[in-house]
């Protein structure tokens, strides 16, 4: 036995002795090199000669999974990550020198001394790899991997950020902040999506880092060697994605960590809110005056005023002694009606919910037991603990409190967590389902959590109708339950346009169904931005206008008449263009597409798009293609990404792979329509209860590619499309076969368009048209979009229609196949 201790004292000596001088007595903790290798299935297991412990898993064939930590691998959880690792057909070798992974998609090679990871294509290109001499290391807890950065590479992504499209030169943390009119290069901010896109040569590949400790990113910020991303605490866990498309990477994060449920069809109408409407008359006013002035609204949003002394689960009685009647009320006018709820449970005796709460136990707590108490706005309050099963399940039952006084929808406030003084004591203790953690890890999460806590208990107590849920805070995830918005902006130009870019951003970390406060919730919004931003908002994908308290009324109609105008075109524009916009959100439950698309989706490789002149514009869908301007803009560049381009007003075409100056509007955003475009509208009505006619209107862009757009529609309040009663169809453009196909309908939901028809975009006056076959009849038409703006001056001649001809033909709206050939 001395004989074996002297010899393993020999060889701890000798490894000591020729570990690198400057690794020797080092703070940095290194991962090491590989002594022991295990290969089970599509999982290779590691250990390094620090004792740190690897697993690198095949997901899928595009999905490869590192973990990593310096002690024995824990029980793997994420609140995050709900699909499990698929079969594949994977192929592991190892040598002396390194391990190797093969997929039919991409390679994985693990280099043994010292351990390092690089993902290449199966032709051998370099997609990512650790940067070499630094791979991943530990700082105390601090876990961090570094990777090399490649000749030009960019970087967009990690959700709700500040700053350009790329990411490149820039830092960013992660830590669910109550940031009020945060500024337009603050971070971090309300949420957390640690996953991005890096972009080079060619090439595009993923990372979801999934770990809820306080986070940080650095893409080349104050260094010009490596890229890197790492936790305060928790182990080394990423994803790495490759797909050859930026879109497919989108879609198998999304396919991992979860998808969009269909939202009900009146949460994608005009939301009308402000801090606060109160008492009810002044809500029935906003209601009238909507609907007086023809403006289409589906939702009212009630803040923190209609609460008993802002204590949750209560309504004033003062206020809103009826609060049932009147919600019944504005849904017989075509509104619903959302509520927000803030996890904060006031401290006081007698208050139902507190007593419940404290009854059922479900309080976040320090480590002696007691319940952790913060402050905000009803005063010193206790927080559910939405990491446990057992505070979901309360908070499920406190939810029947509005669903009977027929509230459908959910606004999840104040939920990073935000307290006075924003310094919530890291003692603080989670339940994190059993695996019990402290504020460092549990916070990140908190708000994910809540939204579901708060979509679970409306599901429970809405028996099949779909609720509306939206949420400040948020993790990767949040999604499967809600929507994001992205908080207190300011009413100024610039968070207009910061406001696109989060949004964008959002839609590639699978957050499509997202918002921005539509003419800034602090500070008051001069004219010209309102006008402008009510143009942008609808064309984001929840539409809500929102100020705050002490602010100057911003309802539309606060602008003068000019500006009531301007805003009834877009949100009617909005309105008629509801089919289309279901039926993207439809492909965001089934793809993780965003219906508010980053040009870099699309368009990946072509550098301009990353330009900050154009880094805003934005497609709404494939088919439209915005291009923001600030309020006091009168002309400014634009860019035009690859293919041809109609101008949604004029009809004009425009080349791409271009830059231009254009003349900017006051009246009129520019707005253009890809070529071969389909986009599928109804007539205008004035909420999504009231029946549009019985036509579907489908216009079709001539161009010199093909496409395709999925129709979809259901009854758009209940889950009954689960169980069939869905209609949808595949309608499909052919330029080369010179054909408008209308395939057949699945699903056994009756549509409410019994006739279809076609306008016909760029289409020349010589074009002969053909319905299945035979020659058909089509008619001269006029496409326009949107009214004129009255003229106030009475000298003054009226507006011309802004518009032009097209020609169109109409048809029965069959559920077998039916083409259009020209």
């Amino acid at each position: 036995m001395k004989i074996f201790y002297k010899a393993l004292a020999s060889l701890l000596f000798t490894s000591v002795l020729y570990l690198p001088s400057h690794a020797q007595n080092s703070p940095i903790r290194e991962v090491g090199s590989v002594n022991n290798v295990s290969i089970s299935g599509q999982k290779v297991s590691l250990t390094t000669d620090r004792n740190n412990h690897v697993e690198v898993t095949v997901y899928t064939p595009t999905v490869v999974r590192v973990r990593m930590d310096k002690q024995p691998l824990g029980k793997d959880f994420s609140y995050a990550v709900v699909t499990q690792p698929q079969q594949a057909k994977v192929n592991i070798t190892q040598n002396d020198k390194e391990v190797t992974i093969l997929t039919d998609s991409l390679q994985a090679r693990i280099t043994k001394n010292p351990f390092s990871v690089a993902f290449l294509t199966r032709d051998g290109k370099m997609i990512n790899q650790d940067e070499e001499g630094l791979t991943t290391s530990w700082i105390g807890e601090e876990v961090t991997t570094y990777k090399k950065m490649q000749k030009g590479e960019r970087f967009i992504g990690l959700g709700e950020k500040t700053g350009g499209l790329d990411r490149r030169g820039s830092g960013y943390t992660n830590w669910n902040t109550d940031a009020y009119a945060y500024t337009t290069n603050q971070d971090p901010l309300y949420t957390t999506f640690p996953f991005y896109i890096g972009i080079h040569n060619g090439l595009n590949y993923g990372i979801f880092f999934d770990n809820s400790y306080q986070s940080d990113f650095n893409f080349g910020a104050s260094n010009d060697r490596f890229s890197s991303f790492g936790a305060q605490g928790g182990e080394m866990d990423y994803y790495f994605f490759y797909h050859s498309k930026l879109a497919d990477i989108i879609g198998s994060y999304t396919g991992l960590t979860g998808r969009m449920e269909l939202p009900p069809l009146w949460s994608l109408g005009y939301q009308q809110n402000r801090y606060s409407y109160y008492p009810d008359t002044e809500v029935y006013r906003i209601a009238q005056t909507l609907r007086e002035k023809r403006i289409p609204a589906d939702g009212i949003t009630l803040d923190i005023h209609y609460m008993d002394a802002y204590k949750l689960f209560t309504w004033d009685k003062t206020r809103f002694p009826d609060p049932a009647g009147m919600n019944k009320k504005l849904k017989d006018m075509g509104f619903r009606t959302t509520v927000i709820v803030d996890p904060g449970i006031k401290i006081e005796e007698g208050y139902g919910a507190y007593e419940r709460g404290i009854k059922d136990d479900v309080f976040l707590k320090y480590p002696d037991g007691k319940n952790y108490a913060g402050e905000v706005w009803p005063g010193w309050t206790h927080f559910p603990d939405f990491t446990s099963e057992k505070g979901r399940e309360w908070w499920k039952k406190e939810i029947k409190f509005f669903a009977d006084t027929n509230v459908d929808g959910f606004w999840n406030d104040m939920n990073e967590i935000a307290t006075w003084g924003q310094k919530m004591p890291n003692n603080v203790l989670f339940n994190f389902e059993g695996n019990i953690t402290t504020h460092k890890e549990g916070r990140n999460v908190y708000g994910l959590q809540m939204a579901r806590a708060s979509y679970e208990g409306a599901r429970q107590h809405m028996p099949n109708k779909r609720p509306f849920i939206l949420s400040r805070a948020g993790y990767s995830g949040s999604q499967r339950y809600s929507a994001i918005w992205t908080g207190d902006n300011r009413a100024e130009d610039s968070h207009m346009l910061l406001g696109i870019r989060l949004l964008n951003s959002l839609g590639v970390t699978g957050v499509s169904f997202s918002a921005m406060d539509i003419g800034g919730f602090t500070g008051n919004s001069p004219v010209g931005l309102f006008a402008r931003w009510i143009q942008l908002g609808a064309f984001t994908p929840y539409f809500r206008n929102h100020t705050g308290v002490n602010t100057r009324s911003a309802e539309p109609w606060a602008f003068g008449e000019e500006v009531t105008e301007i805003a009834r075109n877009f949100i009617s524009l909005r309105y008629k263009l509801m089919p289309y916009i279901y039926s993207n959100l439809y492909e965001s439950t089934q793809s993780g597409q965003p219906l508010m698309r980053t040009l870099a989706i699309d368009y990946t490789h072509d550098e301009k798009i990353y330009n900050g002149e154009f880094d805003s514009q934005f497609q709404f869908g494939k088919a439209f293609l915005i291009m923001p301007f600030e309020s006091t803009k009168t002309y400014g560049k634009v860019y035009f990404p690859h293919g041809k381009w109609y101008d949604l007003w004029t009809g004009e075409l425009k080349q791409g792979n271009r830059e231009e100056m254009i003349g900017v509007q006051y009246n009129k955003l520019p707005i253009y329509v890809k070529e071969s475009s389909i986009i599928p509208m109804q007539s205008l009505v004035q909420h999504t209860s009231e029946m549009p006619t019985d036509t579907l209107t489908i216009h079709v862009y001539r161009g010199d590619v093909a496409n395709s757009f999925v129709y979809y529609e259901d009854d758009g309040e209940s889950y009954d499309y689960e169980k069939g009663a869905f209609y949808k169809r595949t309608i499909s453009y052919d330029p080369r076969r010179k054909t408008i196909t209308f395939g057949d309908v699945e699903g056994n939901f009756k549509t409410k368009f019994n006739h279809v028809k076609v306008m016909l975009h760029g289409f020349d006056a010589k074009t002969r048209f053909q319905f299945n076959g035979k020659r058909a009849t089509v008619q001269e038409d006029f496409a326009s979009f949107i009214d004129p703006v009255s003229r106030f001056d009475p000298q003054g001649s009226a507006n011309p229609r802004i518009g032009y001809g097209v020609r169109s033909m109409v048809v029965r709206n069959d559920n077998g196949r039916f083409t259009v050939g020209y």
